[in-house]
């Protein structure tokens, strides 16, 4: 049977501020009743003090432990963010410097919310070639740290967090089973960040104009995401011939409960195959999924059949089939 990489160990992280819509209720005009009807957000993560990394080294360290993994053992660390600490170098060798993972080299994966399937994705061919035994994969945003708080738009969706997968060879036909990963750069200006890259350098201007915050068209986002997303999800189940009996969970990124309803809704699945817990943590952008299987994991069966399906700024999305590979 073919090597195949399979999830061993998720680990999550999430900051122990609390930002509620009542909170946000005092620094925007808005109200918990309309955030909670547009998007199903009640509360998200804040990150005080500290950098991605920082929320990255506790994922990382709580997955090691879990796994029984010595930090040298990793051959590569794959980090999915938007908020690195730096422009360089990147926030996945700093996150290796933090950690004492000396033996791994690794990279920053750029996908906006799709970052986590990109790093899933690229990191399970890395085990398939028989090269790697032991990849790391992460998802991170400090999305606070580029969220204009006086834009009642985008302060309400998105909040912080990080979670964290070990990806090992297997040979029982477990694991990542296939993925469709699609793109298309004329959906930037909808959503992006302005300033701050080598287009739009720092300067007096760029801050004075706010452009190193999150700018979002909202009804456009909405719109390809509610198709995209549903689409790759459905797409992914015709190429590998599953019914909606078949699938046991949907893992959806979590940006808008009507965009997961969508999604689960063009599956054919119920809710109660459906992880969420957007209410509790908003928008992690690259957070999201693995914080999802994360928060469900004790359910999880071992050669359970998962679809992870996400869509991002950029544009990005894609779908992930995967079989789950232990029982918690």
């Amino acid at each position: 049977m073919k090597t195949t990489a399979a999830i061993t160990g998720v680990q999550g992280y999430l900051p122990d501020h609390i930002l509620s819509n009542e909170d946000l209720a005092k620094i925007v005009d808005t109200s918990d009743e309309w955030i909670t009807s547009r998007t199903g957000i009640k509360e998200r993560r804040i990150m005080k003090d500290g950098a991605s990394s920082d929320m990255a080294v506790e994922a990382v360290n709580g997955l090691l432990k879990k796994t029984n993994t010595s930090p040298d053992e990793v051959d590569l660390v794959i980090l999915a963010t938007v908020t690195p600490d730096y422009p360089f170098p990147s926030t996945a060798n700093v996150l290796c410097d933090k950690t004492g993972m000396k033996n791994a080299w690794g990279f920053d994966l750029i996908a906006a919310c799709s970052g986590f399937i990109y790093g899933l994705s690229t990191g399970a061919q890395f085990i398939e070639t028989g090269k790697y035994k032991k990849v790391v994969v992460v998802g991170v945003d400090k999305m606070s740290s580029i969220v204009d708080y006086q834009d009642r738009t985008t302060c309400i969706i998105f909040g912080d967090g990080c979670g964290a997968v070990m990806l090992e060879p297997n040979n029982e036909g477990l694991g990542v089973q296939d993925f469709i990963l699609k793109s298309d750069g004329a959906g930037r200006n909808y959503l992006f960040q302005p300033g701050g890259g080598s287009f739009a350098p720092a300067s007096h201007e760029t801050v004075d104009n706010r452009m190193h915050f999150v700018k979002q068209e909202g009804k456009q986002v909405f719109k390809f995401a509610v198709t995209n997303m549903a689409d790759v999800s459905a797409e992914i189940m015709e190429k590998n011939n599953l019914t909606s009996d078949d699938v046991d969970w949907l893992v959806p990124h979590q940006a808008n409960l009507r965009i997961i309803d969508a999604t689960a809704n063009r599956m054919g699945l119920s809710k109660e195959k459906v992880m969420i817990n957007i209410e509790k943590y908003g928008n992690t952008t690259a957070g999201t999924l693995p914080l999802c299987l994360w928060d469900y994991e004790k359910q999880l069966k071992k050669g359970d059949n998962l679809i992870l399906s996400a869509f991002g700024g950029g544009f990005t999305w894609g779908a992930v089939y995967l079989k789950w590979a232990y029982n918690s």
